[in-house]
């Protein structure tokens, strides 16, 4: 089988595999948290924060399908510090998404109905910390170099780590489209007035649904913090496990579609047309509001 043929058969098994991946315990543990937090904060705007919160991941993790030998080992060895750092981030967040308030971000803030604007600065930075999170877990991390390593060209290397971080976060699009289409964010319950804060001149109004993505980023970031400092986050066998999985995964596949002529190229076409949509429904229900 030559270098070519690998490649073409490789996508479609590292976007299988990207999904797979999404569900190790190390990397959901704070990768879904951060998201159904920002849900709650960023509620007007999920399609958007999704697409936003995956860039951030797609920054993190693209350099290390590239071969950035360097920056694996560097993240492998900041594994407890990543969480640390991380928990802290999420306390912080919390209390923003408690508030209401939103980090400044000048010519780049998306205005929501009613003068709020979508907090894209902690969004990136969640993703951000996500990918490194992610990057941290050995079954993600090595997963993907398996698989990139199948490819003969840097090009196609970034082919399949696009591909393999893209199944990552479909689940997130998938559930930001189920969100969106159903109305769910907009529910009266979670618009609902709790109570309000005066900082200095300013009176902030405290939501239901400011309340539970207060709560999710507060309860994670706590939980992050004592796992991690007792030694429950390490890295185990158990992952060594994981990593069996991903990888038995794209094979299985991989010898499954082999003999499908052009499997590939319509998966390319196909996804690259609903990645298209997608994306296309994120500005144009920003121009809705």
């Amino acid at each position: 089988m030559d270098g070519q043929s690998v490649y073409q058969i490789s996508l479609l098994a590292a976007f299988i595999a990207g999904m797979v991946a999404l569900f190790a315990p190390c990397c959901i543990s704070y990768l879904l948290p951060a998201y159904l937090g920002n849900v709650f904060k960023e509620r007007k705007q999920v399609l958007f924060m999704t697409l936003v919160y995956s860039l951030g991941i797609f920054v993190i993790l693209m350099p290390v399908v590239l071969g950035a030998r360097v920056l694996s080992s560097f993240f492998f060895q900041m594994h407890d510090n990543t969480y640390i750092f991380g928990g802290v981030l999420m306390i912080f967040v919390s209390i923003l998404a408690f508030i209401g308030i939103k980090l400044p971000m000048p010519h780049f803030s998306m205005q929501q109905k009613g003068g709020q604007k979508t907090d894209i600065l902690s969004t990136f930075t969640l993703g951000i910390f996500s990918g490194i999170t992610s990057a941290c877990c050995a079954p993600v991390l090595i997963g993907v170099m398996a698989l990139s390593s199948l490819t003969p060209t840097t090009l196609q290397a970034v082919g399949v780590g696009a591909v393999y971080v893209l199944g990552m976060v479909t689940p997130l699009y998938l559930a930001s489209l189920f969100l969106h289409k159903g109305n769910i964010m907009e529910k009266p319950f979670l618009k609902k007035k709790v109570t309000q804060i005066a900082l200095g001149e300013k009176i902030y109004p405290i939501f239901v649904s400011n309340i539970i993505g207060g709560l999710i980023f507060l309860v994670t970031g706590i939980l992050m913090l004592i796992l991690t400092l007792n030694g429950k986050l390490a890295m185990n066998a158990a992952e060594q496990t994981f990593t069996e999985s991903i990888n038995r995964v794209a094979v299985d596949i991989t010898n499954f579609v082999g003999g499908i002529p052009g499997i590939d190229i319509i998966f390319v076409i196909v996804g690259g047309y609903l990645l298209y949509l997608f994306i296309k429904e994120v500005f144009g229900s920003k121009g809705k509001e």
